[in-house]
């Protein structure tokens, strides 16, 4: 089933960010944009080079409203280790959330039950806390940050200009949509 215009459910789980432990809940991703990003485990192969992929998006997204949560199934202090000794994972800047208790993994939809690691889950979230974008990949599959900051871009102008939608290959300040009875068949 769809997660695509639900609220987030609650949830309660430790972070680890710039060097400090916080707590992140469902209420974290209320008043901004945000992206949770899950991937199956700290100290593996796709996982880093997608998170250092991440990081290069993080200002970009950061003007955009965008704050990021990275999410595997390890603890907060495992997230912390590796940011202490990967130089890739040692340049993250926003939040590694950990879930042990597979809590967020289940709430959404990706954890892969029989080895207790999510599969590469990401979630566009409003400021509502609404999911407005799903893309889940297979974990030998990495994606491609770049691609998310242009879905974040149209998820923000549809948002912002209702009645208009973003067709293919959309880019900022390039043509939009409004359906109408005219369109039908025109397109």
């Amino acid at each position: 089933m769809s997660l695509v215009g639900k609220e987030v459910l609650p949830f309660k789980a430790q972070a680890f960010q710039k060097g400090e432990f916080l707590e992140v809940t469902e209420e974290s991703f209320k008043g901004n944009w945000s992206v949770v990003v899950f991937y199956p485990a700290d100290f593996t192969f796709v996982c880093p080079t997608e998170l250092e992929d991440l990081q290069s998006e993080y200002e970009n997204l950061k003007e955009l409203g965008v704050e990021v949560y990275s999410v595997s199934t390890d603890t907060h202090f495992t997230h912390k280790a590796w940011h202490d000794n990967s130089e890739t994972i040692g340049k993250i800047e926003y939040v590694m959330v950990g879930d042990p208790s597979h809590t967020l993994s289940r709430n959404f939809d990706v954890l892969i039950e029989e080895e207790g690691l999510a599969d590469r889950g990401t979630f566009i979230i409003d400021p509502d806390g609404v999911v407005q974008g799903v893309e889940i990949n297979a974990g030998n599959m990495g994606r491609d940050a770049s691609a998310l900051v242009s879905k974040i871009k149209a998820a923000q102008y549809v948002r912002n200009n209702p009645g208009e939608v973003c067709p293919a290959k959309w880019k900022e300040g390039s043509k939009t949509l409004k359906p109408n009875l005219d369109l039908v068949g025109k397109i």
